[in-house]
């Protein structure tokens, strides 16, 4: 008889399974399984801010209960990032005891996404602020020079993203605003001007109320004095341009989401972002940036038989605003429009006028 056989002579008799030993699993004592809890108790909050992996919700919103919470990314999430202004479901320690630690489990459907890339050759995007519906261009009048190709882009950016762009410009009481407003004068944008120390909070107020406005602008425009001004306990780090080389020194670091109140007890959120001497637009789609453009463009009646200018082809569109029918502001957004598509998008074979020349709004530096 085979030892592999059942008989008396066989080498295993006396023995059964308890006497089996089990190599233990060395990355736990049991073994994990796929099914994950469907966290029903989890409370909805919002996200304020996040800092080298730590997040800080707002729970309770416009409540008796309202708190803010620290909280850890769970490991279900994968390699989904959590962003400023994101509305996020938070388990455990979620009482805001000093000293505890909240996880984040779900990150809610956005409806809205600003993003910027490294560069215009870089299509990796990075994702700055999550369900804003209002962008605050913030630029000065002098000291620093209004760029208005970096505005440009910022338009390009708000558009792409669905956001309402609105223009602020501060230091007023340093230079006229208006031949650069007139740049900007075919698209009809919201504008607000503010001089030194004479921030309109009523005017601004207003655009802010019932909104969640991210503010961008080049460093040193005043953009956090015009936080602080709306929110007096951000507390924003403000300061100075350098003389020797025009530029704004970076004092805000992070983005974070402040909630304004006005005199009538009305509230808004403003996403303060960290000052940017370039903004990267490779992630946009280069055909979709003469179209956004011309969508907001206030263009006059067409000749009986043509078609609306932002219904036109691309090439149309060219040609149109070239023979004058968005006048000269019109035409110097185009040209620079035809400057940023050159650069997303070198292989267009557009028959641009002007040899394309290195846009300014990015700053090698």
């Amino acid at each position: 008889m085979s030892w592999l056989d059942d008989g008396d002579d066989s080498p295993y008799e006396g023995y059964d399974e308890s006497d089996a030993r089990i190599r233990p699993n060395r990355r736990g004592s049991r073994p994990r399984s796929k099914q994950r809890p469907g966290h029903t108790d989890a409370e909805r909050g919002r996200v304020l801010t996040v800092d080298r992996g730590r997040v800080v919700v707002l729970l309770g919103e416009d409540t008796e209960d309202e708190r803010e919470v620290f909280a850890k990314r769970a490991r279900e999430l994968g390699r989904n990032s959590i962003v400023t202004g994101d509305f996020v479901d938070v388990v455990g320690d979620v009482s805001g005891t000093e000293g505890t630690l909240a996880r984040v489990v779900r990150i809610a459907e956005r409806t809205t996404l600003l993003r910027r890339s490294a560069d215009d050759t870089d299509d990796v995007e990075r994702i700055i602020v999550a369900n804003a519906d209002q962008m605050m261009i913030v630029v000065a009048a002098a000291n620093p020079e209004p760029r208005a190709r970096l505005v440009d882009r910022y338009l390009v950016a708000a558009f792409d993203a669905g956001l309402d762009p609105l223009l602020v410009v501060t230091k007023t009481d340093l230079a006229d605003p208006a031949p650069f407003l007139d740049e900007f004068s075919v698209l009809n944008l919201d504008v607000v001007t503010s001089g030194e120390g004479d921030v309109p909070l009523a005017e601004l107020q207003e655009r802010l109320v019932g909104r969640t406005t991210v503010a961008v602008g080049h460093s040193g425009v005043g953009k956090s004095t015009l936080v602080n001004a709306l929110v007096p306990e951000a507390h924003r780090a403000t300061g100075s341009v350098n003389e020797v080389t025009g530029r704004g020194r970076h004092t805000s670091s992070s983005t974070v989401s402040l909630r304004m109140r006005d005199g009538q007890g009305r509230s808004g959120w403003i996403i303060d972002t960290p000052g940017v001497r370039s903004f990267g637009l490779g992630h946009v789609d280069p055909p979709s940036v003469l179209r956004s453009f011309v969508a907001r463009a206030v263009a006059p009646e067409p000749p009986e038989g043509e078609v609306p200018l932002v219904e036109a082809h691309d090439w149309e569109i060219v040609d149109r605003v070239r023979a004058g029918e968005l006048g000269e502001s019109g035409r110097r957004r185009l040209e620079s429009l035809q400057r940023l598509l050159t650069v997303l998008d070198p292989r267009s074979e557009q028959d641009w006028d002007t040899e394309p020349e290195q846009d300014p709004a990015v700053d090698p530096a």
